[in-house]
């Protein structure tokens, strides 16, 4: 497997997804005087595409678990693309709702296939490195999207935004479908493939779909929250009695996966809500302009690029439970100092924080998800990762603005807390002899309740 164009696919994948989303944010002010639309479309053009893509990730993971996780990842990215080409031409704002919601359906797609890529071509012993060039990547993404975002609402204006998706779709998704790279050996029979499992995949999209949608309402909608919990009872249900269930027991039975995918969901619940906080902070506290506000949040995307590529060499010497453990302190910390931070160096200071606290803990805890996953399950395993990156923030800058009316001190003391959530979280994860020598059980790694923890 040609490992440079894998790594250099997967990195595409994260990155367009990420700069779509963050420039959108800065299009959406043009988008509704140009569309007339009311700020609840305006909202719904990222909603519709939330929901989409949070209530599909799990199943698409087996999609690629099951017919090739390149082919799956060349289907996602010429369907974003062209999703964004119609989003583009859209002549009002209703068909950039429902196209949004498409280009959701195809970001699912995508999302898990860039880690499930990794995971077969990559060694598991060898995986830290990859993913902390993607985390990295996502970082810079994440801060070139206002600055790419904004320059072409101001010069071509808001459609502009979505047409550079077209590029990188083309470049990356037609070798992936014409020239799919052999993985491992095939099934010899369709029957020997990973199962579909429709009837579980109907459910959790349900509860995932319900509770995204339940916690972006404004107000939040009771109704959605009930029927997210009813498809959870019933997928659990289900899945005990599946033959072949959507989620494997090797993977979701494991202790270390299960507390990996809770830190990344209240670590990312914390950041996304802090900074939708630190929004408030900047501007109406401080009084400073959008483009100053940009500045001082810049040491966010730079601490964790640096930190992503620190964090291999952290988890060879200390393994991921202290790693982890030290970054979320880091993180928690950084909410600390926004807090009580009232001018610009303070607030450059906690940035910093924040960015080296999360991108340490979003390559560590991906690597223990990924990483335990077998090979035959990578999709599904990548799927989980990308559910919690997805329902995390979603649920933090819901519980951000519902606690915004008691003032944005006491609102980022409890998103603090949050974050300190992962800390106990942290001690199930491997320990360094575990990450430095994973096909080999150390007497500290975690057994899940079905068996011995896949690696």
């Amino acid at each position: 497997m040609n490992r440079p164009w894998t790594l250099a696919s997967s990195v595409a994948g994260a990155v367009v997804v990420a700069l779509d989303g963050t420039a959108l944010t800065v299009a959406q002010p043009s988008l509704h005087r140009e569309l007339h639309a009311t700020f609840a479309e305006v909202q719904w053009t990222s909603t519709a595409y939330l929901v989409a893509v949070a209530s599909l990730l799990v199943f698409a993971g087996r999609l690629g678990d099951r017919y090739g996780q390149r082919r799956v990842f060349g289907l996602g990215m010429l369907g974003f693309g062209a999703a964004s080409v119609g989003i583009g031409l859209a002549p009002g704002v209703g068909w950039v709702i429902g196209l949004r919601a498409v280009q959701g359906v195809f970001g699912a797609l995508l999302q898990p296939a860039t880690l499930g890529m990794l995971r077969a071509a990559y060694p598991a012993d060898r995986l830290a490195s990859p993913l902390a060039v993607r985390t990295g990547a996502i970082g810079l993404a994440a801060a070139a999207g206002p600055l790419v975002g904004g320059a072409l609402v101001t010069g071509l204006g808001w459609r502009a935004v979505f047409f550079v998706n077209v590029l990188p779709a083309l470049a990356f998704g037609l070798p992936a479908l014409l020239r799919p790279e052999p993985g491992p050996a095939p099934a010899p029979t369709p029957s020997a493939r990973p199962s579909l499992d429709l009837p579980g995949a109907a459910l959790l999209a349900v509860a995932l779909a319900g509770l995204v949608y339940a916690v972006t309402a404004r107000p939040v909608s009771g109704v959605g929250l009930a029927l997210s919990l009813l498809a959870a009872a019933l997928l659990v249900r289900h899945e005990r009695r599946a033959a072949s269930p959507l989620l494997p027991p090797e993977v979701i039975g494991s202790r270390a996966v299960g507390a990996a995918l809770g830190i990344l969901v209240a670590v990312s619940a914390s950041l996304v809500g802090t900074l939708f906080l630190a929004t408030y902070v900047l501007q109406r506290r401080l009084g400073l302009d959008p483009f100053h506000s940009a500045l001082c949040s810049l040491p966010l995307a730079v601490l964790m690029v640096l930190s992503a590529a620190l964090c291999p060499a952290l988890l060879h010497r200390y393994g991921a439970r202290l790693t982890t453990a030290g970054a979320t302190a880091l993180l928690v910390l950084g909410v600390l100092v926004l807090s009580g931070a009232t001018v610009p160096v303070a607030l450059g200071c906690g940035f910093a924080l924040l960015g080296a606290g999360f991108g340490t803990v979003m390559v560590a805890a991906t690597q223990v998800i990924v990483r335990w996953a077998e090979v035959t399950v990578a999709g599904v395993a990548g799927g989980l990762q990308q559910t919690a990156l997805n329902v995390g923030p979603a649920v933090g800058v819901a519980g951000a603005t519902a606690l915004l009316a008691a003032g944005t001190g006491p609102a980022l003391l409890a998103l603090a807390a949050v974050a300190a959530l992962a800390l106990p979280a942290a001690r199930a994860l491997p320990g360094p002899t575990a990450v430095t020598t994973p096909r080999a059980p150390a007497p500290d790694d975690p057994v899940p309740a079905s068996g011995p923890a896949a690696r």
